[in-house]
Order: C-alpha cells, then structure tokens, then sequence
C-alpha cells in the first residue's frame, strides 16, 4: 500500500480479484454457504485484492485476470479507447492494474499504457474546450485517476485565464526602483 491513511490506495486492495487455492488450507471458511471449514485445493473464490496478494506471496493461492480486464475489456479499448466506460468495470482501473500486472498478467501494463495515452489527449481537451453540460455526460465515463487529472486540468485552465485577463504583463522588480547611495 502506498498510503496507509489514503482512502483511494484502500479502495483500490477492495478490489476482488478471481483465485485458485494452490494449497488445502484448514481453519479457513470462505463464503457463509458452506458448513466446513476448510478449503480444498483446487478451489476457486473471489478475494479482495490485499488478501489475494499476502496469499499469493506465501503460495497459498494463483490470482486470475478479473473481469474489468478480461478479453472484451481489451478489444473495446483497442476499438476506441476514449469511448469505453472505465469507471462502471473499475473505478480505479489504472491503479488497480498497476498493482495486479507484475501477479497475473504482464499484458495488463500494455494495456493501461495504451488507453492512458489515449484517453489522456481526449481528457484534456474536453477539460479545455467543453462546457459544464456537456462534460457531466463524460466524466461519467473516467476512472477516479482521470476525473483528478480532469479537474486539474481545468483549475489551471481557469488560473490561466485569470492571468492572462489580470493585471500588467510586466510588473517592475521592487530592487530596481530603489536608488545606490552615491559613493563618497
């Protein structure tokens, strides 16, 4: 975790990830429909992500692509990726996929590389160009990462314009306006 007290690097472990338990663990009661309390090899769950992760380092478990980064997820991204809603398959894609490449799938890192540098063009030029009504309907689309890099975007937009219709271009430097004593 990057952040111990940051409320987005806690949302981002509560993420579920698909898993195959690699080891029969006993002591251990998955999910509430089953009365044993054991899990036999083999066996596949979904977990939260920080528990996926602790138990894939001690070889317990063999964590899987889950659905936000599946196959249709991919091709939609390849098609378009300024038009794919991130948001609705992870909120926080980006981040999400940077901690879950390195354990799964390499491929996930070409992935997010790609629809970054797309939807990052298409992020800053709406947070420059387009108004309120219409940017409502497209931060529908962003993932928590963007919608941050959307509001940036448009705080220094406004503090540019606010400097550009400001005050003097040039502003004299208070030094220069002060006099040497004459030398003696």
């Amino acid at each position: 975790m990057a952040n111990y007290y940051d409320i987005d690097s806690i949302l981002v472990e509560e993420e579920f990830v698909p898993v195959v338990f690699q080891k029969a663990i006993n002591g251990v009661k998955i999910d509430e429909s089953t009365e044993k309390g054991h899990v036999e090899q083999g066996s596949k769950t979904e977990l939260p992500f920080w528990l996926a992760h602790e138990l894939n380092m001690r070889q317990a478990v063999s964590i899987g692509v889950p659905a936000c980064f599946n196959q249709k997820t991919r091709l939609e991204i390849q098609a378009d990726a300024a038009c794919v809603d991130l948001r609705s398959r992870c909120p926080y894609f980006y981040e999400f996929g940077c901690k879950l490449a390195p354990l799964c799938d390499k491929s996930i890192g070409l992935l997010l590389a790609y629809a970054f540098r797309i939807r990052y063009k298409e992020v800053l030029h709406k947070a420059h160009t387009t108004g309120f009504a219409a940017a409502s309907k497209f931060l529908t689309l962003l993932t928590k990462e963007e919608s941050y890099m959307y509001e940036a975007a448009q705080s220094s937009m406004a503090a540019f314009k606010k400097w550009r219709m400001g005050g003097p271009r040039l502003q004299r430097a208070s030094i220069l306006g002060r006099k040497r004593k004459p030398a003696e």
